[in-house]
């Protein structure tokens, strides 16, 4: 017998009213952006007698969710041959994308975004509302597309289609397959002269004019290219879909991102676009999913009928409680959270708990102090990192940084890095330097300042970044500590990991909440070798992690650790963070 919660038993013929009625009521748990999508369903069936452009066409909505009941049915493990009852969040996308139209009788929606945790059943969704357009729309010459960056993953939704197609005696007999079995190609209706394939990024293939498109995981898309290949091909046709399904994703500069806060804008009313429809499964945010169960429902809108369960959730919680490099994936895939890095290096319980914003930074004065600097190469960031050895009366570590920018177009990397580099500066997180690129001049001043007030021991630096900095010491005639290459391979870069992290979680370490650093500590990553040593891995990381980088390397200096491997070329010429 199941555990999970059973929700409200009701019947009415509106299906897609009834669910958004439960919700926003509170009888269905679901999250913000949900709920918001919930009432704006509500609030557009209170306007019709006043709306004009728009109208709910309750048969057209019964329609087609008919068909996934009667037409269609499920594939794979326990579900193998079952006819295809929509659940309630299901009915609900499904009665809301067809049964709202405009002014002129086609279907309003025309791109559409669901996001999910893992599991709750987007793909066969998206495959049904494909079959939907290819066979129940009456439309000539349709063009269905699974549609993704590489061809494998658009195979995976085309798959679960041909499945459906098998499963269905009415399909069967209707629809003629191409390719071997297992390695389908086209799904054709001579009766329309329509068919439903896939379609790639990486197909070089021009001209699509897709009556519905369905693109999946969204959040893997480097680029928004096959996105505007699909919505470039949609004008000639008059009700297209363009359903966009996907898990929550790490890198906010994406373009999954974008449709994300899209979609919670326009719930919520921020933005107004009547031919937009989101459904986004995320969390509120008080919600800690590692302490509270009850909010798992928000992100698995299947829970309540026992899809994935919370057997499974409950084993992937315990594991990312023991291993913390699957915290952010758990978070991520199972509870529809964007976290900054696929396994972030830096806890934020841990550095939140290590902040203390009234530290009095005169306290530092006749205090010995390691640096570490990496330099950017023109206009990427420059972090310097001062870290300060504790005393009897104030026993912990304690954590300074300073960070550059070239002042030439800071708004408009602002503005493309979606970071508030603009603030930073204005309020003094953030220093600029004449010009497009880094003026290390400044850099050493600020140095050469730095050792005049702070009893600095030595400066850790990454070898491969510093020749015009060292240059400009012997030409400018300044005085600094000693100066200490720092390798960046796993052999130099692991003991100083290893003791950073120790000072972390068992709060031996302080810093000020400073926003620039907390931002590199929210990005950052580490890559692992083989024998389990670890380093910062840029490449990986969705945002700077200089910051980081150079806590760790003052860290190194902490230690006693100065590399000069042998080896350390071999590893340069691997190493991510040359990138």
């Amino acid at each position: 017998m199941s555990n999970e919660k059973q929700p409200p038993n009701t019947v009415s013929d509106d299906r897609t009213t009834e669910f958004a009625r439960l919700v926003v009521e509170g009888r269905l748990i679901a999250g913000p952006q949900v709920r918001d999508e919930c009432a704006r369903h509500l609030k557009e069936l209170a306007s019709l007698n006043i709306r004009q452009d728009i109208w709910w066409d309750l048969e057209a909505a019964q329609h087609a969710i008919g068909f996934f009941e009667e037409v269609l049915c499920l594939n794979g493990g326990r579900f193998e041959g079952e006819p295809f009852h929509l659940l309630p969040w299901q009915a609900f996308i499904v009665g809301r994308l067809f049964g709202w139209k405009d002014q002129d009788g086609w279907r309003r929606f025309r791109v559409v975004y669901v996001e999910t945790a893992k599991g709750s059943g987007k793909s066969p969704l998206a495959a049904g509302i494909g079959l939907y357009g290819l066979v129940a729309d009456y439309e000539e010459r349709a063009e269905i597309y699974a549609a993704a960056t590489k061809k494998d993953q658009a195979q995976i939704l085309f798959r679960d289609a041909v499945a459906m197609v098998d499963q269905s005696p009415l399909l069967a007999t209707r629809l003629v397959k191409s390719g071997a079995v297992g390695k389908e190609y086209n799904l054709a209706y001579h009766k329309t002269a329509s068919f439903f394939r896939t379609v790639a990024a990486d197909d070089g293939q021009s001209g699509p004019r897709p009556h519905i498109a369905l693109l999946d995981e969204i959040h893997e898309h480097k680029t928004a290219g096959i996105v505007e290949m699909m919505r470039a091909g949609i004008k000639s046709r008059e009700q297209p879909i363009i359903f966009m399904i996907t898990n929550s994703g790490t890198d906010r500069l994406s373009v999954c991102w974008d449709y994300h806060d899209y979609a919670v804008k326009v719930a919520s009313g921020v933005l107004k676009d009547d031919s937009f429809f989101g459904y986004v499964c995320c969390l509120d945010d008080t919600d800690d999913p590692f302490q509270d169960e009850e909010c798992w429902y928000k992100a698995n809108p299947s829970l309540s009928w026992g899809i994935p369960g919370l057997r499974y959730l409950r084993e992937q919680v315990t594991q990312a409680r023991g291993m913390p490099s699957k915290e952010a994936t758990v978070k991520r895939l199972n509870f529809c959270q964007w976290v900054e890095a696929d396994n972030p290096a830096i806890s934020r319980d841990a550095w939140l708990a290590t902040q203390d914003k009234e530290f009095d930074e005169q306290l530092l004065l006749g205090r010995r102090c390691w640096a570490g600097l990496d330099l950017s190469s023109t206009q990427d960031l420059t972090a310097l990192v001062l870290i300060f050895e504790p005393t009897e009366d104030d026993p912990v570590w304690r954590v300074l940084p300073y960070f550059w920018l070239p002042e030439n177009g800071l708004a408009r990397k602002a503005e493309k890095d979606r970071v508030p580099y603009t603030y930073w500066q204005e309020h003094g997180y953030l220093f600029t330097t004449p010009g497009a690129a880094i003026n290390k001049r400044h850099v050493l001043h600020t140095l050469s300042e730095i050792t005049a007030r702070y009893d600095l021991q030595g400066i850790g630096y990454d070898r491969w970044r510093a020749e015009d900095l060292l240059a400009l010491v012997d030409d400018e005639g300044v005085s600094l500590p000693e100066i200490v290459p720092v390798g960046q391979g796993f052999q130099s870069m692991s003991p100083a990991v290893d003791e950073f992290e120790s000072r972390l979680i068992n709060e031996e370490m302080r810093h000020q909440g400073h926003p620039v650093l907390t931002w590199c500590a929210a990005n950052a990553v580490y890559r692992e070798d083989p024998s389990g040593n670890r380093k910062p891995d840029k490449r990986r990381s969705t945002g700077r992690i200089d910051g980081i980088v150079a806590l760790i390397m003052a860290t190194a200096l902490t230690i006693g650790h100065e590399a000069n491997d042998e080896g350390e070329l071999d590893d340069f010429l691997s190493s991510p963070l040359r990138a």
